[in-house]
């Protein structure tokens, strides 16, 4: 059952996501404390597990303007950023806006494009803006992209170089559903047909000022000394190759007192930074054998760092 202090908007966003995303109720928190962070997320998982209806529900639910781009190997930039085109009645070129200017945009199977075309999404992730032709355009406020991407053993696929993975400030996995939800799946068929039907539970001003609240989450010094210490355990840990950055340590804040907001706190606790490390730090790290940290890589450097 979620916290009863759990904020309004926040239980009935949960609630409601939980009726279309089965049994992946983590998941979906982890989603919603990303976009309060103010950061983009990459799910990566099988195809067929729901990694672009979570995205699309999420979008729905927050009263987002959604675009949706189907990623191929032979996409260009300009069909994600947009063109100019000769306007014959008025003698000049009209710039047609793309997807990118969306509040959530969805990046389905990012890397199965080329690294040219997902280089294109850097600027905008980053700056909040595109640079097309000489020109600089803002996008529109707030914007985020939720990037899936299929295991990257597939054919067909991309890998993302580190500096693009750097820009998702977290990244997650869905797996399989367990059995009573994979059974009411077949009982009562595919959920994706209760998108058109799902409401906006607030407007993007009213999330705003959610992230605002989400930020203002208190950080005691003891709490910063804690993670501090993972921190520097990821960079002197012998099975990685490097550890996290200063801007991952504060991606790993922001995302923390995000998750102790959505349980209706005003403080974080390490357990708060302990939940949210594997998603924020797990795409971020490489192990010296080329793969990238696990779940139980994080989990053991969690064991091994004490409680200050």
């Amino acid at each position: 059952m979620p916290p009863a202090n759990r904020p309004s908007p926040i239980g009935e966003i949960l609630a409601a996501a939980d009726q279309v995303i089965l049994g992946k109720g983590r998941q979906t928190r982890l989603a919603l404390c990303c976009l309060l962070a103010k950061g983009h997320l990459l799910i990566e998982d099988l195809p067929g597990v729901g990694k672009t209806t979570l995205a699309h529900t999420l979008a729905r639910l927050l009263g987002f303007q959604f675009a949706r781009v189907q990623f191929t190997s032979d996409m260009l930039p300009a069909d994600i950023l947009g063109v100019s085109i000769f306007d014959r009645e008025h003698s000049t070129f009209r710039f047609l806006p793309g997807p990118v200017f969306s509040q959530v945009l969805l990046a389905d199977e990012i890397n199965r494009a080329t690294p040219k075309t997902q280089s294109a999404l850097l600027e905008a992730m980053e700056e909040g803006q595109v640079t097309t032709e000489g020109e600089t355009r803002p996008l529109p406020q707030p914007f985020f992209v939720i990037a899936t991407q299929n295991p990257s053993s597939q054919v067909g696929t991309f890998p993302l170089p580190e500096s693009q993975l750097d820009r998702f400030l977290m990244r997650i996995e869905l797996g399989y559903p367990d059995h009573d939800a994979e059974r009411l799946l077949l009982e009562s068929g595919g959920r994706r047909d209760q998108l058109p039907t799902l409401a906006a539970r607030l407007a993007p001003e009213s999330f705003a000022a959610l992230q605002q609240q989400a930020a203002a989450v208190h950080a005691s010094t003891a709490l910063l000394d804690y993670l501090q210490l993972l921190v520097e355990a990821t960079r002197n840990d012998p099975r990685l190759v490097h550890g996290l950055s200063p801007r991952a340590a504060l991606s790993l804040l922001a995302a923390a007192r995000a998750w102790a907001f959505t349980d209706g706190r005003q403080m974080v606790l390490p357990e708060d930074v302990q939940a949210v490390l594997p998603a924020v730090a797990c795409h971020r790290l490489r192990l010296v054998s080329g793969s990238h940290a696990g779940v139980a890589d994080i989990d053991s450097l969690i064991r091994a760092v004490p409680l200050t």
